[in-house]
């Protein structure tokens, strides 16, 4: 799918995950643009050069972030109304250059394969699209990924059961060359975080 120019993909016309967050997001405050930690954290591992792919972005400033480090970065979101905030702000930095909007439909969007240093998602799961943003991820680059666990059902009635991680994932789909970092529970038990890093480059 072409990056944004300001008109809606034909195919996203009347999604409702697109109806449903262009809904959230011109009712809610101005965004701050605050990356989110994960984002903060992978950056910190001092992945390998190379650009970033943010899933799911929304309007955290997590694309602000690795584009003020030099780094390309892709984000994309089912949301015209989060892209055009991000790019506004984007452009407000100085930093649109470095970041190419996309609008898709996350079960649609294929990344390629072995393309990003970095491959982040804060909001968002479903198996398929963490595999294929796995197989994105260059040798020795970095896997972030963060959604929601069963427990939060309990205080989320409206929550689909396949929006939640099972017991053990996501760091359980990955085959055997990556290597976990850090998989935990956020305080609440309702989140969990992976950060993980991609197999080496084979000489």
């Amino acid at each position: 799918m072409e990056s944004r120019g300001g008109g809606v993909p034909e195919a996203l016309a009347g999604h409702p995950d697109r109806l449903r967050w262009n809904a959230k997001y011109e009712s809610a405050p101005e965004p701050t643009f605050a990356p989110h930690p994960l984002a903060v954290r992978a950056l910190a591992e001092a992945p390998p050069d190379g650009p970033v792919l943010d899933l799911a972005c929304g309007t955290a400033g997590s694309a602000l972030l690795a584009a003020e480090e030099g780094r390309h970065v892709t984000a994309v979101d089912v949301s015209e109304v989060a892209l055009d905030r991000l790019g506004a702000e984007a452009r407000r930095r100085g930093l649109d250059s470095l970041i190419t909007l996309v609008q898709d439909d996350l079960g649609a969007f294929r990344p390629g394969t072995a393309a990003y240093a970095l491959v982040l998602c804060t909001g968002f799961w479903d198996r398929a699209v963490f595999l294929r943003a796995a197989a994105a991820v260059v040798p020795g680059g970095l896997l972030a990924w963060e959604a929601f666990t069963t427990e939060a059902q309990r205080v989320r009635d409206a929550l689909p059961a396949e929006w939640c991680l099972g017991e053990c994932e996501p760091a359980s789909l990955l085959d055997g060359g990556f290597a976990v970092l850090e998989q935990a529970d956020l305080p609440d038990g309702q989140k969990r975080r992976l950060l993980a890093r991609g197999p080496a480059a084979v000489s």
